[in-house]
């Protein structure tokens, strides 16, 4: 690589919003790549999860459609089984993308943890 250039993988974890809920942690760049490495490990995440799911975007740099494409599987995942897929904390970037797509008409987008929570009735 050249110097001083150095990609951002993209990494997944589980952690829980105050209210108990299940939170899958987003960081780095969705993109063909990143989507790749992380999609099967987050739809077996929000799949597992026996209950409505919070999305934590705010370490996500970028959002390609191949990314856009994995939540919109993933939420479509959760209301097939009677529950809800929230994001939250969206970089003003990331935001762009998800409403420039309507994503924002199809999943929930709150500014924060507390907003998550509030959309999921936690």
């Amino acid at each position: 690589g050249q110097p001083g250039f150095r990609t951002r993988t993209m990494e997944i974890s589980l952690a829980a919003l105050a209210s108990g809920a299940p939170c899958v942690v987003l960081q780095g760049r969705l993109d063909t790549p990143g989507v790749d490495r992380i999609e099967n490990a987050f739809s077996a995440a929000v799949s597992n999860a026996a209950r409505s799911v919070a999305v934590d975007l705010t370490a996500v740099s970028f959002l390609s459609s191949m990314g856009v494409r994995m939540i919109i599987a993933a939420a479509k995942t959760q209301r097939a089984q009677g529950r809800k897929l929230v994001m939250f904390g969206a970089q003003p970037i990331v935001l762009q993308t998800l409403k420039m797509v309507g994503l924002d008409q199809i999943i929930p987008i709150a500014p924060d943890s507390d907003h998550a929570q509030a959309l999921l009735g936690a």
